[in-house]
């Protein structure tokens, strides 16, 4: 199953507690002999680990290392909470959930390594990674969109290998609240039943800067709508992307875990 294939299958209402927002390693058996006490410990302890979520934050977790860099557009589904290390075979810092915000978790590949991902995490701080193992519950996709996000020049891109598909004047964070900078990525979709300033709303695996909590949430930041189309083209957001319908509709049929440029 692609990314593509949950888009239409991941739209959920809003939760109370996000309702202002502005937003295993499995197997059966015995483990082979060539397993290494490490892998095998960080299964039996999985548990223990707090999950890597919008909500959480992990200030040890090894930086994105190159936060403006392209990836391949590798994907990775995870089926089950698996084990996040800070490096191949290093230790475990916390648990990869199957779900973010009632989505299935699909998140960017950035490096690889035998085995190893390294992906990118929805987790405090911004630019947060870390290392999995992609010979467990996990289903690799390629998803060919990217979206680009122009902070100074209040434009959005969306590119499909490449070539632009569209192009959209935005609202961007305003000078005492900045949308964040960083590559992050499309972590959820949801349906807003709460306040209707638009009708989907887009989490990103990034966090404002400015608010360590927003409306009773993460302070996530998002791409979403806005009502009043004076807001594009103007730095007046809470750190949030604002953009036109148009550009939400197509926004909303991208696969999970694309790759979004916040410049």
């Amino acid at each position: 199953m692609s990314p593509r294939t949950t888009a239409a299958k991941r739209r959920i209402q809003l939760g109370a507690a996000l309702g202002a927002l502005c937003v295993a390693l499995s197997g059966c058996g015995t483990a082979p002999a060539a397993q290494s006490a490490r892998q095998v410990m960080a299964r039996a302890d999985l548990g223990m680990q707090a999950p890597s979520s919008t909500f959480t934050e992990f200030p040890t977790a090894p930086k994105d290392p190159a936060p403006e860099g392209e990836t391949e557009g590798v994907v990775l589904h995870v089926k089950q909470d698996i084990a996040v290390h800070h490096d191949p075979d290093g230790a475990v810092f916390a648990k990869l959930p199957a779900s973010q915000l009632e989505n299935p978790t699909w998140v960017p590949i950035i490096a690889e390594r035998g085995p190893w991902a390294q992906v990118l995490l929805p987790s405090r701080p911004n630019g947060s990674t870390g290392w999995v193992r992609t010979d467990g519950p996990v289903e690799r996709a390629r998803t060919p969109y990217v979206v680009d996000v122009d902070i100074d020049g209040r434009r959005l891109v969306v590119r499909k290998d490449g070539a632009p598909i569209g192009e959209w004047v935005v609202g961007v964070g305003a000078p005492k609240s900045p949308t964040p900078r960083g590559r992050t990525y499309i972590m959820a979709a949801i349906e807003e039943t709460v306040t209707k300033f638009s009708p989907i709303i887009l989490p990103l695996g990034t966090h404002s800067n400015t608010y360590s909590t927003y409306g009773g949430g993460p302070g996530t930041v998002a791409l979403h709508g806005w009502p009043n189309s004076s807001v594009f083209g103007q730095a007046a957001s809470d750190g949030c992307v604002r953009v036109p319908d148009d550009a939400l509709q197509l926004l909303t049929t991208l696969p999970l875990g694309t790759l979004v440029h916040l410049r």
